[in-house]
């Protein structure tokens, strides 16, 4: 295993971008997602005076986005923190691994690259054709905790956006029985970290456009030779569909992350449903033999069901 640390001098200026070089739709779109960082950081406390901030860069254009939006918002934040970048290569066959020491050089951010060889391991410990995510997520998640420990930070920060957070949601409860999803805000494993995800209200679309006008040098997802998630790739999809077919529904599932009332589910942990009697305060009332409100869409589409068409 191997490591380099590469100190900066001074803080950056800037993340490298010059606004004149882009067009105001651009520009909008910029101010969106540091926004939604900028909210998300403090709604949920995530970043406070004196913070070392190891943001996780794999090359892809969510950590690139993550990266880019929290270098921007130190230059104005009320709070001075510190960022560094870390990349784990992991010594996946054709890595390009001198793209990320560029392009973080190339931006005056601290940086650390961490090699370790754990393509090898998982290849000799998982058989071929079986899936390798699951001890590979494990090895690096281990080596980033690690490394977040030598570098000092206080706070690790993932790349995951908004959809990643609805696609957890609908895969707990699809396959494993769980209304469960990325919290953007989290102790790690180990006890010892603060993993915050500050893209929690950022659109993978908004995400995507950004990347390709900043021109982020992207390394491809599929060094490893394996496929993505096939049922990660389903929920997408249906994802995909609503937003296209039903404006306004993922917003709404977003929205109710943040809004769960324990007393109309069923989990009596989070609720004394054993307990409960007359004199029980509730958050809502008894709502069972109202009709449900939902708002209607500006374009609403009626859709006949004929006989013997499927369901």
């Amino acid at each position: 295993m191997t490591a380099a640390l590469a100190p900066v001098e001074s803080r950056p200026a800037s993340t490298g971008e010059t606004d004149t070089r882009y067009s105001n739709t651009f520009l909008r779109l910029k101010k969106k997602l540091e926004r939604g960082v900028g909210e998300a950081i403090g709604d949920y406390n995530m970043i406070g005076n004196g913070d070392t901030v190891m943001v996780c860069v794999s090359g892809g254009k969510d950590s690139y986005t993550l990266l880019s939006c929290l270098l921007a918002l130190r230059e104005r934040a009320p709070v001075d923190f510190r960022i560094v970048a870390m990349n784990l290569d992991q010594k996946q066959p054709g890595f390009p691994d001198h793209v990320l020491p560029q392009y973080f050089e190339s931006i005056g951010v601290e940086y650390r690259i961490v090699t370790e060889d754990t393509y090898s391991i998982v290849k000799d410990k998982i058989p071929e054709g079986k899936t390798t995510c699951s001890l590979c997520s494990r090895l690096r998640r281990g080596i980033i905790y690690r490394t977040a420990k030598e570098i000092g930070a206080t706070r690790i920060a993932l790349g995951h956006h908004r959809d990643d957070m609805l696609e957890t949601l609908f895969l707990n409860m699809f396959f494993g029985g769980k209304i469960k999803a990325m919290p953007p805000k989290l102790v790690s494993d180990d006890g010892n970290h603060v993993v915050i995800r500050p893209l929690a209200y950022c659109t993978e679309a908004d995400i995507a456009r950004f990347a390709r006008t900043m021109d982020f040098p992207i390394i491809p997802c599929n060094l490893c030779g394996s496929q993505e998630n096939a049922q990660r790739k389903q929920i997408k999809t249906m994802l995909q569909g609503w937003a296209r077919e039903h404006p306004g529904r993922i917003e709404s599932l977003a929205t109710a992350l943040k809004n769960v009332v324990p007393s109309h589910l069923a989990d009596s942990r989070l609720f004394d449903f054993v307990g409960l009697t007359r004199q029980t305060v509730v958050e809502e009332g008894d709502t069972a033999f109202d009709p449900l409100e939902l708002p209607q869409p500006a374009s609403a589409t009626i859709r006949l069901m004929m006989p013997g068409a499927d369901d």
